[in-house]
């Protein structure tokens, strides 16, 4: 396996580390962590309430990353991350949890980050999501975007929703995933998961065909491309609901990152499509809590209105934030306005808010004279 991988060292090659990945992943989660990191150099390091933490551990050595987790690797996967030296994969620990992997080659060694993904689905009120996710829940069709950066908790959002349309509602239920993260049982609705790598080649083809299995509820783990976009929009626009995420930090900064995508003789086609078939974007970021015991959420919802289409079909995506800032009865809010909520509820410090808003000037303002 070593032949694959040059550049690491013998040195320290045969010496046992103290902990097996199980062990580690397992102290992750008491400690709260949301991630764990092994790079060789150092010990592992977890990310609790935001903040990298050492665990008490020797620096790891390119061979006890190789030992901890090839164990857990199938043979195809160690294949393909010898083939592309990077890899995504889930792995599960029986009664603690579910972690979604990634495994990367930097400086000629692998490095791997593991997220800690919950057996138990949150709801969408203990995630304190407000009402109008749960009206976006109820929707026949139609597109519902979950946006944010990374680790701000997209994938969660995603799965209480699932959940929450499972739980109430009599549909047909397929998700492609890449890996499958929270694992769905059948309730109300029926749930086919499909996981890129093992049933599934690639999104590309899962798409192609997810219209074959009659549908009601679609969801793409990731708008990644071109390809998987203009799938989206065409399953929401022939009477699906269809929900999925992108790495965009503002609800119109999703509409223009969408539309971006295409070339610019498209551009006027998927504005129209957009338009039509866009439900909601909900962009989120995870929050320190003012008393250190945890992260809060804060989300920002912008709802299709006849105003908000008229205003994507026009290319006037710079105007949408005025629609949202004023569109409190419809559901909508700002992420400022949110931020505002949240810290005028001794939920998270002045400077947090300041640090996330999108307009320090426009918080201020929110916040008067406090």
């Amino acid at each position: 396996m070593n032949k694959s991988f040059g550049s690491f060292k013998d040195e320290g090659s045969e010496q046992d580390y103290p902990a097996d990945l199980k062990k580690l992943l397992t102290l992750a989660v008491e400690k709260n962590a949301s991630d764990i990191h092994l790079t060789a150099g150092a010990p592992p390091i977890a990310r609790i309430y935001g903040k990298l933490v050492r665990l008490d551990f020797p620096n790891l050595t390119p061979k006890n990353i190789e030992n901890l987790v090839f164990p857990v690797l199938e043979t195809q996967q160690r294949h393909e991350l010898m083939d592309k030296w990077e890899l995504d994969f889930s792995y599960s620990i029986p009664g603690v949890s579910r972690f979604r992997g990634n495994i990367m080659r930097q400086r000629g060694t692998l490095s791997v980050a593991l997220r800690v993904i919950p057996y138990e689905i949150p709801t969408i009120e203990s995630l304190k999501l407000p009402s109008s996710v749960v009206e976006l829940c109820n929707l026949p069709r139609g597109l519902i975007l979950i946006t944010g950066p990374t680790g701000s908790g997209k994938s969660t959002t995603l799965a209480a929703m699932i959940d929450y349309i499972n739980e109430n509602r009599d549909l047909n239920i397929v998700t492609v995933e890449h890996p499958i993260e929270f694992l769905h049982r059948h309730k109300k609705s029926i749930v086919k998961q499909r996981e890129v790598g093992s049933d599934t080649h690639s999104f590309a083809d899962a798409l192609k065909h997810v219209l074959r299995h009659d549908p009601d509820v679609i969801l793409i783990g990731e708008m990644r491309d071109l390809e998987s976009i203009s799938i989206a929009l065409t399953a929401a626009e022939t009477g699906h609901l269809v929900l999925s995420t992108l790495h965009t930090q503002t609800a119109p900064l999703t509409v223009h990152r969408i539309i971006d995508v295409f070339p610019e003789h498209m551009q006027n086609q998927v504005r129209q499509q957009l338009a039509d078939a866009l439900q909601g974007v909900i962009s989120q970021q995870l929050l320190l809590r003012r008393d250190g015991s945890g992260r809060v959420l804060a989300a920002e919802i912008m709802l299709a209105t006849p105003a908000v289409r008229n205003l994507i079909r026009d290319g006037k995506e710079y105007q949408l934030y005025t629609v949202m800032q004023t569109g409190h009865q419809q559901g909508m809010r700002t992420m400022d306005q949110s931020l505002a909520e949240l810290y005028m509820a001794g939920t998270i410090t002045r400077e947090c808010a300041i640090s996330r808003s999108v307009s320090r000037t426009e918080l201020e303002r929110l916040l008067g004279g406090m």
